[in-house]
């Protein structure tokens, strides 16, 4: 299945672009499903069909869905309450009833991931349209996985040997029992699931559709989201440049236009745009979707590398290569923390595993040219086999 990942600034009409690139699928006689992160049924009004909690047929070909996360919530708490009933009872925990759970702050970030994991994994589609929230909700959302993988690890590894050798004494100081193999079941349940998340976000097939007004705005929109994907390493597959007045200027200020112009110019330098016009009202309906023109999907996948080229021989280093548009060398800092390395780029921030390679080797210096930052590594002689060996 291909995944098409929607987002732009808030009041940018990424929802609207998000049904109209699903319908347009869909017209093209590919199974789709549109799914929305949307609390209120924008995606039902821009496609004049109601959406819910269950996928919806909408259209022939598709299908549309906003997940209830707060019933999703209940139903995960109420299983977790199931399995951790031992615990709790020694605690001397009161049970929480479903009807009285409301959801906490991430959890529907969380139930949200969840269903795009299953509407990716299932075989009923050939395309996946997700309607994302604003940036820069969606870059958090899109970033969550990975970190809350890595804390699973820190507080829970599954190396836990030496914790269940120490549970009897750690809890006898503590006066209270320590975590069960339930607990470490949960956080291994846990991981398997957020990687099955971050599989479909990493997939060749997956990709971002931006969408934003074109103005001084939208163009520090884009700037900034740009680097946001680039440091997760996804791809940004188009750019549609929503209600794009017409070329004349009948109706419309001229300073508007020009200013429209402008950004446009600037953004078909770095990006494939797509302009979709402004229909002077609020698309409603199949017919306004369809005047809209988005482009189809692009079938072709150009995943995002991070390679590592070997310079040993001229310059005596490894330097691995990281693409960051939009970039500034001001804004950048990295901290090398045992196999791991803690990327700042403007005000985002990423703790990538170094390659295998580069673990054997001490951080030589780091540059940005071209949009791309390049760090030197050089071999650790201590770590770094010898010639000959």
């Amino acid at each position: 299945m291909r995944t098409i990942l929607i987002t732009g600034p808030g009041g940018s009409g990424r929802t609207t672009v998000a049904a109209a690139t699903a319908l347009e699928a869909a017209r093209e006689g590919h199974r789709t499903l549109l799914l929305s992160a949307d609390r209120t049924d924008t995606p039902g009004t821009a496609l004049g069909t109601a959406t819910g909690p269950v996928p919806t047929e909408t259209a022939p070909h598709l299908s549309a869905w906003r997940p209830d996360a707060a019933e999703r919530f209940r139903q995960d708490l109420t299983a977790f309450q199931t399995r951790a009933a031992n615990v709790l009872d020694l605690l001397g925990a009161a049970r929480l009833d479903a009807e009285e759970v409301t959801p906490l702050p991430g959890a529907e970030e969380l139930s949200f991931l969840r269903a795009l994991r299953d509407a990716a994994l299932s075989e009923r589609y050939d395309l996946l349209v997700v309607d994302l929230p604003p940036l820069p909700q969606a870059l958090a959302l899109l970033a969550l996985p990975e970190e809350l993988r890595r804390y699973l690890r820190r507080l829970l590894p599954p190396e836990r040997q030496a914790a269940r050798a120490l549970r009897p004494v750690l809890g006898r100081l503590a006066g209270v029992p320590m975590p069960a193999d339930w607990l470490y079941e949960t956080a291994a349940r846990w991981d398997v699931e957020l990687a099955a998340v971050e599989t479909v976000l990493t997939d060749r097939n997956t990709a971002v559709r931006l969408v934003a007004e074109p103005g001084p705005a939208g163009a520090d929109a884009v700037r900034t989201a740009t680097l946001g994907l680039a440091l997760r390493a996804l791809r940004t597959e188009s750019l549609i440049a929503n209600r794009t007045l017409p070329e004349t200027t009948d109706g419309w200020p001229a300073s508007l236009l020009a200013q429209q112009r402008k950004t446009l110019a600037d953004w078909q330098a770095s990006y494939d745009v797509h302009p979709v016009p402004h229909l002077g009202r609020d698309p409603h309906g199949p017919d306004d979707l369809t005047a809209l023109a988005v482009p189809g999907v692009n079938p072709a996948t150009t995943p995002v590398g991070w390679p590592v080229t070997d310079r040993l021989a001229e310059d005596g280093v490894l330097v691995w290569h990281l693409p960051l548009p939009g970039a500034i060398r001001d804004e950048l800092d990295l901290i090398r923390r045992g196999d791991e390395l803690l990327i700042t780029a403007g005000p985002f921030r990423r703790i990538v595993p170094l390659p295998s390679a580069l673990r054997r080797c001490t951080v030589a210096g780091a540059g940005l040219r071209d949009g791309e930052l390049r760090v030197r590594f050089a071999p650790d002689p201590d770590l770094w086999p010898a010639a000959g060996r």
